[in-house]
């Protein structure tokens, strides 16, 4: 069975992930503007009381943690967008196998076949959990 991808395949995939850059880069936008405006709020209101301003700190802190999840998403998508121009798209980082086309229309990102992503996590897991 052939798991390389054919052009077809490829386009398809590289308008995914192009559409889904597009639609992150919009969303932090919006996120950036909205966090200005409760942060100017915040410092407007400075006679709020103590839980106010913790909530509204809560709420900063949330907004900026998405973010930097949609920002490291769009640096994944825009390293499988290198990796389609360099023609090495669906092949494995690390074996080198090619990663298959059901986990890339799942996760179109993936630089490793299941295989390779499952021992990277078993090792790069074990290696955070605490000591206590």
């Amino acid at each position: 069975m052939n798991d390389e991808l054919n052009d077809e395949q490829t386009r398809q995939l590289r308008a995914l992930l192009e559409d889904r850059f597009n639609t992150l880069w919009n969303e932090i936008g919006s996120e950036l503007d909205e966090a200005a405006k409760e942060r100017f709020l915040q410092i407007a209101g400075e006679a709020q009381d103590l839980e106010d301003r913790s909530l509204a700190d809560l709420i900063t802190d949330l907004n900026m943690t998405l973010v930097d999840k949609h920002v490291q998403e769009t640096r994944d998508i825009n390293s499988a967008l290198i990796r389609i121009d360099k023609g090495i798209y669906g092949t494995c980082d690390d074996c080198g196998e090619s990663i298959g086309l059901d986990r890339l229309n799942a996760y179109p990102t993936a630089s490793r076949c299941l295989h390779c992503q499952e021992a990277y996590e078993k090792t790069h897991i074990e290696g955070m959990h605490s000591n206590l």
